[in-house]
């Protein structure tokens, strides 16, 4: 005999009338975001435990998602930041040495929806074409919806642009940072001989940039977003860095830019930026951003370093881009999407002061970038050796 169809229990409505209908698992109830997509085929904790997926959903074009279960080594967040996630297959009990929990069971606990039976495929073509949507996704174990309140909760959603997401998912004060990156068979290490002293601007930072620096000998001082000039100079920091993030970088920069002019003007220190952190400093420099059409996300993107040629795949996660024309004298395009051409790095010609847009930090992703955090480094250590 055919299967009998299951009852939906979860619905996905966009602002423009579709819905979609599937299987609910993690936790019943009903959240509003912008939906983009990830082509990661790996990681599905990491980003959804990503900071700079505030405010977003997440649709996995990998149909196998949850088989691996989640363990608590690979968050980078102290709970999952993005608001939801859409999957092609049910999530399958998991199967990997590592897990301590199932991803459904995770979601519950941690109060983030899922989605599961929905036409993938479909539903990122409509992103690519037609851009990222606005969304309600809904959770109910009785199957019970009311779905034109649904589409007009979409609907009223505001959107990512104009809106400062950083000092949602910053740290509360300031805290000293040691952890490195994991290795087989110890697990995550202890940097307990630091040689560079680097102060940190959490606008939704990974953990796993922080272990990146500890890695390569920083002494790190984590700060939050809103911190001032003198905050950070106070702490007579030899680097700068400056985190990923969510939401819109023109927001953010309202407090973030005159930060980082006053430490230009007043320091002469390497800095190094990451995604938010990457818009933070064109922005600072006399550049301008703006909102793309579905943004970039997953690991697996290829980016040119137009300085020596190579071709680097890395992971991404960002739906506001540097416009490249409006970079001012002195500072230079190093690096750009091969996928459309768009602006992933710059730096400036006469000051070792550099950005890139995507995470050279991986966790997840390909790990072809790391030499970034030993070019920071070695420009701290020329610094201090002239």
């Amino acid at each position: 005999m055919p299967e009998t169809a299951k009852t939906p229990t979860a619905c996905l409505a966009l602002a423009d009338g579709p819905v979609f209908w599937g299987q609910g698992f993690g936790a019943a109830g009903t959240t509003v975001a912008e939906l983009c997509f990830n082509t990661a085929m790996t990681g599905y904790q990491e980003i959804m435990t990503d900071p700079s997926y505030a405010g977003q959903i997440v649709v996995f074009t990998f149909p196998h998602v949850g088989n691996v279960g989640v363990n608590a080594q690979d968050e980078e967040a102290v709970d999952p930041v993005a608001e939801g996630l859409v999957v092609k297959w049910d999530p399958t009990a998991p199967s990997n040495w590592r897990s301590t929990s199932s991803l459904s069971d995770w979601l519950a606990r941690r109060g983030r929806i899922g989605i599961g039976g929905i036409d993938t495929r479909r539903l990122t073509r409509a992103i690519r074409q037609l851009g990222a949507p606005h969304v309600a996704l809904a959770h109910d174990p009785s199957g019970e919806f009311d779905v034109e309140a649904l589409v007009a909760s979409a609907r009223e959603f505001p959107g990512l642009e104009g809106l400062d997401l950083a000092k949602k998912v910053t740290c509360a004060q300031s805290y000293r940072w040691t952890e490195t990156r994991w290795a087989w068979p110890e697990g995550f290490g202890n940097q307990d001989a630091p040689k560079r002293k680097v102060v940190a601007i959490d606008y939704g930072a990974k953990r796993n940039i922080l272990r990146c620096l500890a890695t390569v000998g920083c002494d790190v001082t984590v700060l939050p977003a809103t911190a001032t000039a003198d905050d950070v100079l106070a702490l007579a920091p030899e680097g700068l860095f400056l985190s990923n993030g969510p939401g819109d970088p023109a927001a953010t920069g309202s407090y973030a830019v005159p930060m980082i002019q006053s430490v230009l003007a007043r320091a002469d220190i390497p800095v190094f930026g990451i995604c938010l952190g990457h818009q933070m400093l064109a922005l600072a420099l006399g550049a301008r951003t703006v909102k793309m059409n579905h943004g970039h996300h997953g690991a697996n993107h290829p980016v040119k370093d137009l300085e020596t040629g190579k071709v680097e795949i890395t992971s991404m996660n960002h739906g506001f881009t540097v416009d490249s024309q409006t970079l001012p004298a002195g500072v230079k395009e190093t690096h750009v999407s091969l996928f459309d051409g768009s602006n992933c790095g710059i730096r400036m010609t006469d000051r070792p002061v550099f950005s890139v847009q995507y995470h050279p930090e991986a966790s997840p992703g390909p790990v072809d970038s790391m030499y970034l955090f030993e070019r920071f480094t070695a420009a701290i250590e020329a610094g201090k050796n002239p």
